[in-house]
This record gives C-alpha cells, structure tokens and sequence, in this order.
C-alpha cells in the first residue's frame, strides 16, 4: 500500500515536472505550488458534489449511467478550471503559454488526491494502473482549459475592448475551452465503464489520439508566441532581481 501511494505521488510530480519545463520562461514555484494545492482542494469539492450525485442517481441503467458520467466531467472539469483561474491575476501568469501550465497544474494536483483515495480504497492492484492512466488523462482533458486561461492573457495585454463579440472573444474562449474540456472528460469515463468490445476499444483510441493532438496544437502554438516575443517585462525585471542576489 505505502509503495502504491508513494508511486502514484511520484507518477503525479513526474509528469507536473515534465509540462512544466517546457515552458520557454519558467513560473516561480511557490505560484505553481499554490495552483497545484488549490487543484486538490478542488478535487474535494468535486467529491462531495459527485457523492451527492450518485445517492440521487443509483441506477445501472444504461442512460442513468451516461448522465452520471456527463455530470462527473462537469463537476470535476469545472472545479479544475476555477482552480487554475487562481494564478491568472498574478504577475507571473504574463503569457498565453502560462494558461496551459497552470491548468495541467491544477489538474495535476486534482489527479494526486484521486489517485491517493483510489489507491486507499482500492488497494495497491488496481491503484497502479489507475495512476499510471488519469493521471495523464486529468492533464489532457485540461489542455483546452490552458488554451481559454491564454484567451484572459491576450484580454489583458489587448485591453477590455478585445474580442466582446463571438467565439473570438475571451468569453467564447473559455465557454468553448472548458466544453471541449468536458465532452473529452465524459466521452473518457462513458468508454472506459461502457461494456468492452473492440468498438469502444478504437472509439477510445480516438478520444485518446484526439486529446494529445489538441495538447500539442496549443502547446506549439503558444511556443511560437513566446519565441516570437521573448519574455515579459515583468520576467525580465525578476529574473535581474534573482541574479542580483
């Protein structure tokens, strides 16, 4: 049990550190950490939320079962997004890049409490390969949340006029950011606990093949925009400062 748990903390901070040093202009760790904290708070309140949810929605029922997986995405999404949304009236969240790490920061630390209450529920079997699975898949289903938190940096370097009308808004942004997040999350859950067949198995691939291709376009896209203009001002000025020192 300990090596599980100790195994499932370790698979979390690989894969935190792994997103993270891929950002060109790296965020100060007490911010990341703060970010990381308030995503396993969230992963409380979504808990109560869901346990709430299963009394009032006990049934096998085939659609009673794909609402409650509808309802799980989200719940868990929406509690991730509010996380991330902690960092964004910081300083340091100074480029669209920052969007995405901080939402797989959150989601991050949202996966660390699943996979430690699975692991203490579960037991040591199953934990392992629950981990090694939504973990990553917690960090996926948010990259379309990073890619709304970049809309509110372009909102704040561009003014309150920016975008007040249609999906190139910053609320189109985000609405359609945090859907995408949803609908993967629940296609996820509805495939996994759906009866197997080879089907589902290929429908699930898709999903699968469908998250990381999203993750990589938002990613090469915001890299583009931190090569093409460098570093804020404000991490420049930091970054003097710490040099100083």
């Amino acid at each position: 049990m300990t090596l599980s748990l100790l195994a499932s903390v370790g698979v979390t901070l690989w894969w935190l550190w792994f997103f993270v040093r891929r950002d060109r202009h790296p965020e100060p760790l007490w911010l990341l950490a703060r970010t990381f904290a308030w995503g396993m708070f969230a992963w409380l309140i979504a808990a109560a939320f869901e346990a709430s949810l299963g009394r009032m929605l006990d049934s096998t029922l085939p659609l009673t079962l794909l609402l409650v997986a509808l309802l799980t995405a989200v719940i868990e999404e929406g509690s991730k997004f509010v996380a991330a949304t902690t960092a964004i009236t910081e300083l340091s969240f100074d480029e669209p890049m920052d969007g995405l790490v901080y939402a797989v920061t959150a989601a991050l630390g949202f996966a660390l409490m699943e996979n430690v209450t699975y692991t203490l529920g579960f037991g040591s079997g199953a934990a392992t390969w629950h981990a090694l699975v939504t973990t990553l898949a917690h960090a996926l289903f948010s990259a379309p949340q990073g890619y709304a938190l970049g809309g509110l940096h372009w909102q704040q370097v561009r003014g309150p006029g920016f975008g007040r009308s249609g999906l190139g808004s910053v609320r189109g942004w985000i609405l359609r950011g945090v859907l995408l997040s949803m609908a993967l999350h629940s296609a996820f859950n509805g495939l996994v606990s759906g009866p197997p067949g080879l089907w589902p198995l290929l429908a699930l691939g898709g999903v699968v093949v469908l998250m990381i291709g999203l993750a990589s376009r938002y990613y090469l896209s915001f890299e583009a925009h931190a090569r093409e203009h460098g570093p804020s001002a404000y991490f420049l000025e930091t970054q003097a400062q710490r040099n100083s020192k």
